[in-house]
């Protein structure tokens, strides 16, 4: 085990690495590695951040990463010794984040593959991207109606089985009325779920020429902002789709009761038309696969989706494409370049936005002359009036404080005048009272050389 890296901020000032410290009154000391995390020399180099990646993420989002401050490598480092993870598809396992991160960034929407209710046990942040790749997965959307209502690979299908047989410009005008079909203009849309990529799938298609009904119980002002201002919005799924020629399914899958799993199912689908086609390019797990094989045998009716099926994956009414929907060059650029920025903005400043298991925290510029210090603890009686106890009897002047919590995790940012700090106690054995309070999860002094000034309480074990 490696040991003790410590330093003080003027001594930072002195060899010029510390660029996002205002001048101080007085010196300040940090611990670094002191508790003997296992360090690669290559891989928590003092003066930045180190970040790992998982999966191919796009160059144009990882340069938002300045070489300054940030260090990028992908699974070729050894040890997980990071500060931070992107990844896209991979599936992250607990134990590939080390006791150093501070956060994780999915370079897209859904974090099925993080586990995040452990990373809340932990007290880490997990972000996701919403609405970087809304654009690319409404255009498959759009092509998905398409797709359903004429049959086109079908077509395709035939047309090479007649070139095999040197057949096609004898029979391409006798065969092509095996797949007609229906025009969307004066069709019926109904969106389920109304964030991002139903939101514009609502205004597009409405401008298509399509009546829009949709549903979202959860509609914010912002998506609310992007509707078609002729959308008529029913109070449940059921209501909306039983009018509808085409149903686009635009709702997040959440596991265990009260989740979304199957939520398209028989009594959902016993309300479609018969010849309704159902648009699915959200989660496969949303929708029944039994209850919509019923449907299939039954009528006309088309289920598309770019999610595998087992069960459905070769019926004749049914299109399954490769999982395409953010599969663009400008969908992958857009998210990696999100998350890049949600993680440096967290890194550098405290704030938290964009992610699934923390509050939103949105916070005034750092004084100057002042410490910027956060942390995490667990949503639970006696943690805060500990804390304040504690900053209370090291006669700490708060200048500025914000708390927010969500679920089981609270998270805390205060900005503190270091000439309040009591010498005798110092701001390291400060950092370690609060860390090793019972309830509080991690702690981090946000200024000053990227990388340092993180400690954690595992198991009543303090790791700085």
């Amino acid at each position: 085990m490696n040991s003790l890296a410590s330093f003080t901020v003027r001594k930072a000032l002195h060899r010029g690495i510390a660029q996002q410290v205002r001048p101080l009154t007085s010196g300040v000391d940090l611990d670094h590695y002191s508790s003997g995390w296992n360090i690669a020399t290559n891989f928590t180099k003092e003066g930045k951040y180190q970040i790992q990646t998982f999966n191919k993420i796009s160059a144009k989002g990882l340069a938002r990463f300045g070489d300054d401050k940030y260090e990028v490598k992908g699974t070729e480092w050894e040890t997980n010794n990071a500060h931070a993870i992107l990844l896209r598809s991979h599936k992250l396992q607990e134990s590939e984040v080390d006791v150093s991160v501070r956060a994780i960034a999915r370079c897209g929407a859904g974090t099925n593959n993080v586990p995040v209710a452990r990373m809340t046990e932990l007290g880490i942040p997990v972000f996701n991207t919403p609405g970087a790749n809304a654009n690319a997965v409404k255009e498959l959307v759009l092509c998905g109606m398409l797709l359903g209502s004429r049959r086109v690979v079908d077509g395709v299908n035939h047309m090479k089985d007649l070139g095999s047989k040197g057949l096609a410009k004898e029979r391409v005008e006798k065969d092509k009325s095996m797949f007609g079909g229906q025009e969307i203009m004066g069709k019926t849309l109904a969106v389920v779920g109304l964030g991002h990529i139903g939101a514009a799938t609502a205004r597009d298609a409405a401008a298509l020429g399509m009546t829009i009904v949709g549903y979202d119980p959860g509609l914010s002002i912002e998506s609310a902002l992007k509707l078609p201002k002729e959308i008529d919005l029913k109070d449940s799924i059921s209501a909306a789709v039983a009018s509808a020629d085409y149903i686009s399914i635009n709702i997040p899958y959440i596991k265990g009761e009260g989740g979304t799993h199957g939520i398209i199912g028989k009594d959902v689908i016993s309300q479609l038309k018969p010849n309704a086609i159902l648009l699915n390019f959200a989660r496969g797990e949303l929708v029944d696969s039994d209850a919509m094989k019923d449907f299939l045998d039954a009528g006309d009716g088309r289920y598309v989706s770019d999610f595998p099926d087992d069960l459905l994956w070769d019926h004749n009414n049914a299109v399954i494409l490769p999982h395409l929907g953010a599969s663009t060059e400008e969908a992958e650029d857009a998210a990696a370049a999100m998350a890049a920025e949600t993680i440096m903005e967290y890194l550098e400043t405290g704030v938290i936005k964009n992610s699934v298991n923390f509050p939103a925290i949105s916070l005034p510029e750092r004084p100057d002359d002042t410490i910027r210090l956060s942390f995490v603890n667990s949503n639970k009686p006696g943690v805060l009036a500990a804390v304040t106890d504690i900053f209370a009897k090291a006669n700490l002047n708060i200048l500025q404080q914000i708390n927010q919590s969500r679920g089981d995790v609270a998270y805390n940012v205060l900005d503190i005048d270091p000439n309040s700090i009591d010498e005798t106690v110092g701001l390291k054995d400060l950092q370690k009272n609060l860390t090793m309070t019972d309830g509080v999860l991690s702690s981090r002094v946000v200024y000053g050389t990227p990388g340092v000034g993180y400690a954690r309480n595992i198991d009543g074990q303090y790791w700085v």
